[in-house]
């Protein structure tokens, strides 16, 4: 029998990933996604799910939401991507991850049909994060999207609620290069007779899902809309407030549609998250002296937030880890960073990592200065050793650069 790393790895050489390869892994197409559901029996009919897409925050929205429903008392599957350090991290139940019998013999007992339908690894994981929630028989799962969502493979559920946080110009190569165009793709998670929420729109968006709810006769509501006192998270990122008032809007229509959610647990399962469910890279402090904090925020709209929080720490220096990946529009994203910084740029050890080299020649162009090096771990160890107790460290970037520090 093969090894759990075998079987991985096995899985990876399948097809192109996404997660390594970028543009050339990405399938626009949901044949392979319903032939599988249709060889494992429909497993994603046999329990209650939440879809979640958006640009940003949908990964801490559907750990929040998981953590709530953790601790109204139920049974609560969690599929998200990518994962930082265990391929298991991306299918959870009540916090504690799948087992590594569960994923080799799952891959093993399938492998001719995979292999023979060419499964990509997200529509292999997809399919076996069903079937576990299945036969482990959640009463609801959180299902996040992994790329846009009308051709996304977890496109197949029907949810109790959709979520979507917002949208920002992230993957444009394949959703489109306009708010409007990521809109449309995002808005294909909402289904027939389905209520969905919106977390932030945009003048560009909010008409894109009021037109496609109203095509799908679902009831829209807009998070923006309401009001909610301020509830204390384990997530510290003050981004969150936005995603918090997204999750509430959601638990709202959940109350309304029949499930039991009080307000302790609603508090509770905010202020936990991380303890609840393992989520980590969202604005986490590493060490505390010198202060160094990461974060997975890639795309303008997420490093806006996190390049502001950085600013208002208490610094005498601060000093930058910066790795990217190679589709990365750096052209909006440079921009954002602070010229008065010290920076450590580096390559996350994927095939779509950026060069060091190119991203520290770029880098200049727009005034960020500092070294090249050639791995994460050595511009984390370089910017330990410059830095005085009083100084702030900050790694990101990519979530492939905080994979390799946390």
């Amino acid at each position: 029998m093969a090894s759990y790393q075998e079987t991985l790895d096995w899985m990876f050489q399948q097809l192109p990933m996404y997660q390594k390869q970028g543009k050339t892994a990405f399938k626009k197409d949901l044949t392979n996604i319903l032939k599988f559901a249709e060889e494992l029996q429909q497993p994603q009919e046999k329990f209650k799910t939440i879809h979640v897409g958006g640009t940003n925050g949908k990964g801490s929205t559907s750990h929040m939401l998981a953590s709530v429903l953790q601790e109204a008392g139920y049974k609560v599957g969690l599929y998200t991507s990518p994962h930082l350090k265990d391929y298991r991290e991306r299918i959870k139940i009540n916090g504690q991850m799948i087992s590594e019998s569960f994923v080799v013999e799952f891959i093993q007992q399938h492998q001719d049909f995979l292999a023979t339908q060419q499964l990509s690894f997200f529509e292999m994981s997809v399919g076996m994060a069903f079937q576990y929630f299945s036969e482990e028989k959640v009463d609801i799962a959180v299902i996040e999207v992994g790329l846009g969502g009308r051709l996304d493979s977890t496109n197949i559920i029907t949810p109790e609620v959709s979520v979507i946080t917002n949208i920002g110009l992230d993957h444009t190569q394949f959703l489109g290069n306009t708010y409007e165009a990521i809109a449309y793709e995002k808005a294909g998670i909402i289904k027939n007779n389905i209520p969905v929420v919106i977390g932030e729109t945009l003048a560009e968006t909010k008409n894109v899902f009021q037109q496609k709810a109203n095509a799908m006769n679902s009831c829209i509501v807009f998070a923006e809309d309401n009001e909610f006192t301020e509830i204390d998270s384990d997530l510290k990122g003050s981004y969150q407030i936005y995603n918090k008032r997204t999750v509430l809007t959601a638990l709202e229509v959940l109350k309304s549609v029949g499930w039991q959610l009080d307000d302790q647990s609603i508090s509770r399962g905010i202020a936990n998250t991380v303890k609840n469910t393992g989520l980590r890279g969202r604005w986490e402090v590493l060490q505390t002296e010198p202060k160094a904090i990461c974060d997975t925020a890639h795309n303008k709209e997420g490093l806006k937030f996190v390049l502001q929080q950085l600013q208002e720490e208490p610094f005498e220096q601060l000093h930058i880890v910066l790795g990217v990946v190679n589709d990365k529009d750096l052209e909006s994203i440079l921009p954002l960073f602070p010229k008065n910084a010290t920076y450590y740029f580096c390559k996350p050890n994927v095939p779509r990592g950026l060069d060091e080299k190119e991203l520290e020649k770029k880098s200049k162009s727009f005034n960020l200065l500092g070294r090249a090096f050639s791995s994460v771990e050595k511009a984390y160890l370089a910017a330990n050793e410059k830095a005085k107790n009083t100084d702030l460290i900050y790694v990101g970037g990519s979530t492939f650069t905080v994979a390799e520090i946390i």
